[in-house]
C-alpha cells in the first residue's frame, strides 16, 4: 500500500518532472514543486526558487507554499521526502554553467534536506555517467550491459556533474544514515513522442548507439520514483532508470554484434533485453514496466 508523503520536488517544469509530478499526485502524495517556472498541474503547489542559492533552498523547505497552511495556525509542516530533478542540460548552456548549477544545486538541496532531518531523498543522475553518451568521438563502453557497478568515467561537463552529485549524495548519506537514492535516468520519452521518435530511430539505429539504445517512458519513471519513496532502509543506492527492452526493433544480440564489436558482454542477455540494464530496479524495487514502446509503435 502506498504511504502518502509530503514531497518537495525540484525541477517539475522539466521534461521528466512534468510527468513524474502528476504521477506522484495520482498516487496520493502532496507535491510542492520548486523551479524557476511553475508547473501547470492540478494539485501541485509551486514555489519559485533558484536551487543554486542555499538561502532560497532553505526557505523553500521551511515556508508555507500556499494560503491554506497559515489558516491552520500550526506552523510549516515538514516534508517526508525530497526529489531533486532540477538541472541544466548540455549544449543549451555553457559547460561551466552546466557544471556549476548541477553540482551546487544538488549540494544545496541534499545538504539542506539532511540538516532538516528529511530521511528520504531521491536525486536524478544520468545515463551520461557511463562515459559514452556525450563522449567526444566514438567511444566503446567498458562492458555490456550497462549495470550500476560498471566504471563511470565521462569526459563531458554534464556527465561529470552527475558523477560529483552521486559522490555528494553518498557522502551526505554517510553523514546522516538516511536513505539517498540516485536514479541514472535514460533517454526520457514522453507519450506524444512515440509516433515520431521511434520510426526515426528504426530508420537510423546508429544515432542511438550513444544511448546504448535505451529509453525510459516518462510515466514509468514516475513509477520508479514512487517505488523509491516507498522502499526504506537501503542507505545510498544508485539505480539505472530504463525500460525492460531496447528502444529498437533489432534483437539485442544483433545490436551488440553490429554496433559494439569487441565489447565484452558480462552475462547472458534475453532476446530483446535492454543493454541499459534495469535488472536492479526490478529486483530491488519491484519495478514492473507499464509502457513498452510496442504498445504505441509498429515494429
Amino acid at each position: 500500500m502506498t504511504q502518502r508523503k509530503r514531497i518537495l520536488f525540484t525541477g517539475g517544469f522539466g521534461k521528466a518532472g512534468r510527468h513524474v509530478v502528476p504521477y506522484l499526485i495520482e498516487r496520493g502524495h502532496h507535491v510542492v514543486n520548486v523551479d524557476l517556472r511553475p508547473l501547470a498541474c492540478t494539485g501541485v503547489d509551486n514555489v519559485m526558487a533558484d536551487v543554486t542559492d542555499p538561502g532560497q533552498v532553505f526557505s523553500a523547505l521551511t515556508s508555507h507554499p500556499n494560503f491554506n497552511g497559515i489558516e491552520l495556525g500550526k506552523g510549516v509542516p515538514t516534508f517526508d521526502a525530497v526529489v531533486h530533478f532540477a538541472a541544466l542540460l548540455p549544449f543549451a548552456n555553457t559547460d561551466y554553467e552546466t557544471f556549476r548549477v548541477n553540482t551546487m544545486g544538488t549540494y544545496n538541496v541534499v545538504e539542506t534536506a539532511v540538516k532538516l532531518g528529511i530521511r528520504k531523498i531521491v536525486i536524478a543522475s544520468s545515463e551520461t555517467i557511463y562515459g559514452v553518451c556525450l563522449a567526444d568521438g566514438r567511444v566503446d563502453p567498458r562492458s555490456l550491459p550497462y549495470e550500476e557497478d560498471c566504471d563511470i568515467d565521462p569526459m563531458d561537463s554534464y556527465g561529470l556533474s552527475k558523477v560529483l552529485n552521486e559522490k555528494t549524495a553518498r557522502a551526505l548519506q554517510r553523514r546522516s544514515g538516511f536513505d539517498i537514492y540516485a536514479l541514472r535516468i535514460g533517454n526520457v520519452v514522453e507519450p506524444h513522442e512515440y509516433s515520431t521518435l521511434f520510426p526515426t530511430w528504426f530508420a537510423n539505429p546508429e544515432m542511438r548507439r550513444r544511448n546504448g539504445f535505451c529509453y525510459i517512458d516518462a510515466r514509468d519513471l514516475g513509477q520508479i520514483v514512487d517505488l523509491c519513496l516507498q522502499k526504506d532502509g537501503l542507505g545510498f543506492q544508485v539505480f539505472n532508470a530504463g525500460n525492460d527492452t531496447n528502444g529498437m526493433n533489432i534483437p539485442t544480440a544483433e545490436l551488440v554484434r553490429r554496433y559494439f564489436p569487441g565489447v565484452p558482454v558480462t552475462r547472458e542477455l534475453g532476446e530483446d533485453e535492454a543493454l541499459y540494464s534495469n535488472r536492479k530496479i526490478r529486483d530491488v524495487l519491484g519495478f514492473k514496466e507499464q509502457h513498452d514502446w510496442r504498445k504505441y509503435v509498429d515494429a
